[in-house]
C-alpha cells in the first residue's frame, strides 16, 4: 500500500509534452504577439521623458477625482524617479497593461456567459476556484516550457491568476440587474443583445469595473513571480534583492510596486464611480421614460342621471 502513488504528475508532463508537440506553432504566435504588445507599451511608456509621463498621469488623476489625487500622483512617480526605479517601473507598468487588458478581455465575456447560463456558470465556477487556490508559481512551470525565459511567461502566469476576480464580479453584476428593468425590455420587444448592451451592462458597470480594480492589483502581486522567470522590470529587482540580500535595493523596488499600486487603484476606483453614476442617471431616465409611455387611466363613466363635465371653451 504504501508504494502505491497516483501518476499525476506523469499524467501532467504527458499533457505538456502532448501541447508542445501539438500545438508548438500556436504557442510560437502567441509569444510573438504578446511580446510585441509588450514592446509596444513599453516604448510608449519609456520613450517618453519621465516629466512628460507624470503629466499625462496626473492630468488623468485630475479628471477622474480632482486636484488630491493628481498631487498624490505627481509626488508618488516623483519618489520612484528618485530612487532610481523609473525603467523597471514603467517595464513593470507595462506588464501589467498588458496582462490587465488581456485578461479583462477574456473574463468579461466569460463572465457574461456565465450570467446567462446556470450551466456554463455550474461549469465555470469550479474552474475558477482552481485557478484561484492553485499556488502562482505553478503557473510559471508550463508557461517556461511553452513560452521559454521572458516576459511572455510572465504575462501569461499573471492573466491566468488575475482573470478570477474579473469572470466573477461581472457574472454577479449581471445577475444583480432588476429583474423588472430587463422584463420592461422584453415587453417592449427588445432582442436579448439589445438588453445586455442598453440595460444589463450599463447597470453592472460598477460591479464590472470592480472586477477590473481586481484584475490589476491581482496583477501587480505577480510582479515579482514573473521577474523570477526573467521578466525583469521592478520584480526582477525584488529578486536581486533577495539573492544579494539587499534589504535596500529591495525596499525601493517594493515602495515603487506600492506606490504604482495606489495609483492604479485610485484611478480605476475613480472611473468605477463615474460609471456607477452614469449608470443611475440611465436607470432613472429608462424609468422615466417608461412611465411616460405608460398608457393613462382611463376617465371614469359618470352613473346614469350624473351631469357629465363639460369641457371650458378656450376664450
Amino acid at each position: 500500500m504504501n508504494d502505491y502513488r497516483l501518476p499525476l504528475g506523469d499524467l501532467a508532463e504527458t499533457v505538456i509534452d502532448l501541447v508542445t508537440d501539438v500545438l508548438g506553432g500556436f504557442f510560437a504566435v502567441v509569444r510573438t504577439i504578446f511580446a510585441g504588445l509588450y514592446d509596444a507599451v513599453d516604448l510608449l511608456l519609456s520613450a517618453p521623458p519621465f516629466a512628460a509621463v507624470i503629466v499625462v498621469f496626473a492630468a488623468l488623476a485630475f479628471l477622474l477625482r480632482g486636484w488630491k489625487l493628481a498631487v498624490g500622483t505627481i509626488l508618488g512617480l516623483l519618489v520612484i524617479v528618485g530612487v532610481g526605479q523609473w525603467e523597471n517601473a514603467m517595464d513593470t507598468l507595462a506588464l501589467v497593461l498588458v496582462a490587465s487588458a488581456i485578461a479583462i478581455a477574456i473574463a468579461v465575456p466569460i463572465g457574461i456567459l456565465a450570467a446567462r447560463s446556470d450551466t456554463a456558470s455550474k461549469i465555470i465556477r469550479p474552474i475558477l476556484d482552481f485557478m484561484q487556490t492553485m499556488p502562482a508559481f505553478v503557473y510559471l512551470i508550463p508557461a517556461l516550457i511553452l513560452f521559454r525565459v521572458g516576459v511572455v511567461p510572465g504575462i501569461v502566469a499573471t492573466i491566468v491568476f488575475a482573470m478570477a476576480p474579473g469572470v466573477r464580479l461581472t457574472e454577479l453584476g449581471i445577475r444583480g440587474v432588476d429583474k423588472e428593468v430587463v422584463e420592461a425590455g422584453h415587453a417592449f420587444g427588445s432582442s436579448p443583445w439589445r438588453i445586455l448592451r442598453q440595460i444589463q451592462l450599463p447597470l453592472a458597470m460598477p460591479s464590472i469595473m470592480a472586477g477590473v480594480n481586481q484584475v490589476i492589483m491581482l496583477s501587480l502581486s505577480m510582479v515579482v513571480i514573473a521577474g523570477m522567470v526573467g521578466a525583469g522590470g521592478l520584480g526582477g529587482e525584488v529578486v536581486q534583492s533577495l539573492t544579494r540580500i539587499d534589504v535596500g535595493l529591495g525596499f525601493e523596488a517594493g515602495l515603487s510596486v506600492v506606490i504604482l499600486a495606489i495609483i492604479l487603484d485610485r484611478l480605476t476606483g475613480a472611473l468605477g464611480g463615474l460609471r456607477g453614476r452614469g449608470a443611475k442617471r440611465a436607470k432613472r431616465s429608462s424609468g422615466s421614460e417608461a412611465s411616460d409611455t405608460a398608457p393613462k387611466p382611463a376617465a371614469p363613466v359618470p352613473a346614469a342621471g350624473e351631469a357629465r363635465p363639460v369641457a371650458s371653451a378656450a376664450p
